[in-house]
C-alpha cells in the first residue's frame, strides 16, 4: 500500500472524481477526510467505502470558497487524524454560458470555488504541513480547460489556468519544506457534473470522436492521483499529469480520411 499511515483531505469528495480519489487513497492505506458542501448522503456512502478498507473516515461539511471554512477543515483533519500528510484540491463549480450572457453571480461563484477554493486549500494545508515539519504532498485537480478556450466556460477556463500557475508557484515555494505540489488534468470524465449538461445519448455519441473512443472514469484519474501523492513520485513536483484520453490531441482533424 503506497499510502499506509498517511492522513489525507480531499475536497469535493462526495461524488465524481473526488469520490474516486477518496476511495483510491483509502485503498492505498490512507485515512481520508471527506469534504462536501451538498449531497450529504453520498458523502456518507464514500465514508463507508473508506472504512471498508479498514481506514478512518472523517466527514466535513464546508464551503471551500470561504477561507474560514477551509482553515477549520484543515485543522479538524489534523486534530482528528493526528496530522495532515496529503491534500487534494478537487472541489469545483461551473456555470456554462457565453460571456456576454453570463449571470455575474454564477460567474463569480465559479471563480470563488474553482480558483479561490483551491488557493485556500493549498495555503491552509501548507501551513499545517510546515508546522508538522515532516513534509507532505498535494494534488491540484485542474483541467485541459486551463489550456483550451472552451466557449461558454470562460470563468472555469480562467480559474483552471490560474490554479495551474498557483500550483507551480506553490511547488517551488514549498520545496524547501519537502512539500510536493503537482497538478492533474483529467479529460472528459463520466461524472454527475458532466451529466448535468449532457444526456446519456449525447455522451454515447460524442465520445466516439475522442482518440480512445470513450470518456474516462473517475477511478482512472484517482489511480494517477494516488501515484503522485505517494513516495514513488518523490522526485516529482510542479508537474502536470494529464489523464485525458488524448483530448488535447488534434482529434478533430482526421486528414488521412480513415477512422481515428
Amino acid at each position: 500500500m503506497k499510502l499506509a499511515g498517511k492522513n489525507a483531505l480531499v475536497t469535493g469528495a462526495s461524488r465524481g472524481i473526488g469520490r474516486g480519489i477518496a476511495v483510491a487513497l483509502a485503498r492505498e492505506g490512507a485515512n481520508v477526510a471527506i469534504n462536501y458542501r451538498t449531497h450529504p448522503d453520498e458523502a456518507k456512502e464514500v465514508a463507508k467505502e473508506v472504512e471498508g478498507f479498514g481506514r478512518q473516515a472523517l466527514l466535513i461539511k464546508a464551503d471551500v470558497s470561504e477561507q474560514a471554512d477551509v482553515d477549520n477543515m484543515v485543522a479538524e483533519t489534523a486534530k482528528t487524524f493526528g496530522s495532515l500528510d496529503l491534500f487534494v484540491s478537487n472541489a469545483a463549480y461551473s456555470d456554462r454560458q457565453l460571456m456576454v450572457d453570463a449571470d455575474v453571480e454564477g460567474f463569480k461563484r465559479t471563480v470563488n470555488v474553482t480558483m479561490w477554493g483551491a488557493f485556500w486549500g493549498v495555503r491552509a494545508s501548507a501551513l499545517q504541513m510546515i508546522k508538522q515539519g515532516k513534509g507532505g504532498a498535494m494534488a491540484v485537480i485542474s483541467s485541459p480547460h486551463a489550456l483550451m478556450a472552451v466557449p461558454t466556460s470562460m470563468a472555469y477556463n480562467m480559474s483552471k489556468a490560474a490554479i495551474d500557475h498557483m500550483a507551480r508557484t506553490a511547488a517551488i515555494e514549498l520545496a524547501p519544506h519537502k512539500i510536493r505540489v503537482n497538478i492533474v488534468h483529467p479529460g472528459w470524465i463520466d461524472t454527475p457534473g458532466e451529466r448535468k449538461y449532457f444526456t446519456d445519448e449525447q455522451i454515447a455519441e460524442s465520445q466516439k470522436a475522442l482518440p480512445l473512443g470513450r470518456i474516462g472514469q473517475p477511478a482512472e484519474v484517482a489511480t494517477g492521483v494516488a501515484y503522485i501523492l505517494s513516495d514513488e513520485a518523490a522526485y516529482m513536483t510542479g508537474s502536470t499529469l494529464t489523464i485525458d484520453g488524448g483530448v488535447l490531441l488534434p482529434w478533430w482533424s482526421n486528414r488521412n480520411g480513415g477512422e481515428l
